[in-house]
């Protein structure tokens, strides 16, 4: 059974670029997304630049590490459940 892309609705939207985001669809991670960030020590920075990746945001790790971290756990919940 092939692994489909997960939607993730936010109870309070995330600001990225100035913009507000109440939901995302997170892509099933590739191979090379896991090159991407290879040289990433820091494991929170790292799943952050790859929720940034996988959900087509463009964000910063700024811009996320301020979202609320209710937001953040939802978005690390579905990264970890494709891994």
């Amino acid at each position: 059974m092939a692994r489909k892309s997960k939607k993730i609705v936010f109870e309070e939207p995330i600001v990225v670029g100035g913009k507000e985001i109440k939901e995302v669809t997170m892509r099933v991670p590739k191979g090379k997304d896991s090159f991407m960030v290879a040289t990433i020590q820091n494991p929170v920075e790292r799943d952050y630049v790859l929720i940034s990746n996988l959900c087509d945001l463009n964000a910063t790790v700024e811009e996320l590490q301020n979202a609320d971290l209710k937001e953040m756990l939802q978005l690390q919940v579905a990264l970890k459940s494709f891994l």
